[in-house]
């Protein structure tokens, strides 16, 4: 059901423009800084129509991001969500559910226990909160990256 996109250049732009119409949730990525984040992922699925993708790393991933190196700071092993986008038009048609079902699977099947996220809070995103807490994650920590960006740590046990 799910498209590689490692392995599925075709869908790369489109997938590139969709994370950009969701550039306040997941951060803004030229063409080439979104292929180099699906080539260094442990996970990156999309649907095969391109509306819904997400792409995840490991502990060991090669990756600066701060919220990922604050999740490498308190945990051994994990699954890290680094980003999950839905198109508008296919939102509510459960794309999210099964892009993380596949991912808890993929999970087990790697020896993780937890799977992890961040959400904003300020700005707020309430709908990816409600969405992490009907799954099951848990806080496990705020941090404000700037004056007007705060998020919240979430894991869910696997």
């Amino acid at each position: 059901m799910w498209v590689d996109l490692k392995a599925c250049a075709d869908l790369i732009p489109a997938a590139s423009a969709l994370n950009n119409r969701f550039a306040q949730e997941t951060s803004y990525l030229t063409d080439a800084a979104f292929v180099a984040l699906v080539e260094g992922a442990t996970l990156a699925l999309a649907a095969p129509g391109g509306e819904a993708f997400l792409i995840a790393f490991d502990q060991d991933g090669d990756y600066d991001s701060p919220n990922f190196l604050w999740f490498r700071e308190r945990f051994a092993r994990f699954l890290y969500i680094d980003r999950v986008v839905v198109a508008a038009a296919a939102q509510g048609q459960g794309w999210g559910r099964r892009l993380y079902a596949e991912l808890i699977e993929t999970a087990k099947a790697l020896g993780h226990d937890r799977i992890v996220a961040e959400i904003n809070i300020q700005p707020p995103n309430p709908g990816s909160l409600a969405f992490h807490e009907r799954l099951g994650f848990a806080a496990v920590g705020e941090r404000a990256l700037s004056l007007d960006k705060v998020v919240r740590y979430v894991a869910l046990e696997v």
